[in-house]
């Protein structure tokens, strides 16, 4: 069950509301994965001014992103600062802030990036962040679409074709619609450049739960179907409206719905999964093709900042501490907890 439009009208003031009702009755809510805590970080002044949360598989193309977007949006730091991985005491995900922007790395794979998802939805919450957007930028294989074609996911899909996220919760299976909000993609799609020596499409995205078997791959250490098998199943999604595949995007759009978050997921092709498995163009090539997600993603972030004016550009990853001995408990938590 998700959030329905009467559930999301009666919190006007736009902040996140968990679907937990034992939170509230914690002594403190520890963000293990992410090195955080409700009572010993100020998260409302590091975290609240937060309107678009990036996220993508590697901390260095995070990293990256981070780095560019602090120049599309004019970002400046203090003399002598640079950036800061605020969850690098975690030592499982990489997260950068640049004025209004969350820049964080997810993993790979659906494990990893619900595990991030609940604890991002939380410090949301926490932080009382108003109608945050969130944004998973990274990479797929295409199909039907060439490598360096940029993918703007307009629904999400299971291997089986089951557009909901279906999740095992005390031992029995629990079904979230996995939706994507239209407007924001219409957004995007909108501000693709006609000029760009690249296509930029919409379309569905197949999300797996494995690299090789789950994707049809012919290069994994086992395989027992054949090529010609393997193209007939491609040809079966194509035929369904499939354009890309990838690892997270059914979670993605399942959690975020469920807590009543705006999201879409821009992705970039490395290759055309028709013509092969195995991505060998150049790495030089590779570089600039991923950079061009985060292009169209800046260019949505800017539009909308500059339609709401002025916006404070407070706050690179520095840390506000409210309890200095629950800030050493959490570090040490995070450093532990398996």
């Amino acid at each position: 069950m998700s959030l329905s439009d009467e559930e999301r009208d009666e919190y006007p003031d736009g902040t996140v509301k968990l679907r937990n009702p034992n939170i509230e009755l914690m002594d403190q809510d520890i963000l293990y994965h992410l090195a955080l805590g409700s009572e010993s970080h100020d998260l409302v002044e590091m975290f609240g001014d937060v309107k678009f949360v990036c996220m993508g598989g590697t901390p260095k193309r995070m990293q990256d992103f981070a780095d560019y977007i602090m120049k599309e949006i004019g970002y400046k730091l203090p003399t002598g600062t640079t950036l800061q991985d605020i969850s690098r005491y975690s030592y499982r995900y990489s997260m950068y802030k640049v004025g209004p922007v969350l820049s964080i790395s997810h993993g790979m794979g659906v494990p990893s990036i619900s595990i991030l998802l609940h604890e991002m939805i939380k410090l949301m919450y926490h932080a009382k962040a108003k109608d945050p957007v969130f944004i998973r930028i990274g990479t797929c294989g295409g199909v039907g679409v060439d490598g360096g074609t940029v993918v703007i996911s307009d629904g999400a899909y299971d291997p089986l074709l089951n557009n909901y996220y279906e999740v095992p919760v005390l031992g029995k299976l629990t079904s979230r619609p996995a939706i994507l909000d239209k407007k924001v993609i219409r957004e995007l799609k909108a501000l693709a450049d006609v000029e760009d020596p690249y296509e930029t499409v919409t379309g569905k995205t197949m999300c797996t739960s494995d690299f090789y078997e789950g994707q049809g791959r012919l290069d994994g250490a086992f395989c027992e179907y054949t090529e010609t098998e393997k193209l007939k199943y491609l040809e079966h999604l194509k035929e369904f409206g499939i354009v890309n595949i990838e690892m997270e995007c059914v979670p993605f759009a399942a959690l975020t719905h469920h807590a009543g978050i705006k999201a879409a997921i821009v992705c970039v092709a490395l290759l055309d999964r028709f013509n092969g498995d195995q991505v060998s163009t150049p790495k030089e090539v590779l570089n600039e093709w991923q950079v061009r997600p985060q292009k169209l993603v800046a260019k949505y972030i800017k539009r909308h900042l500059q339609m709401k004016g002025k916006f404070s550009l407070d706050g690179h990853g520095s840390m506000a501490v409210k309890s200095p001995r629950r800030f050493k408990l959490v570090q040490q938590e995070s450093q532990t907890f398996e």
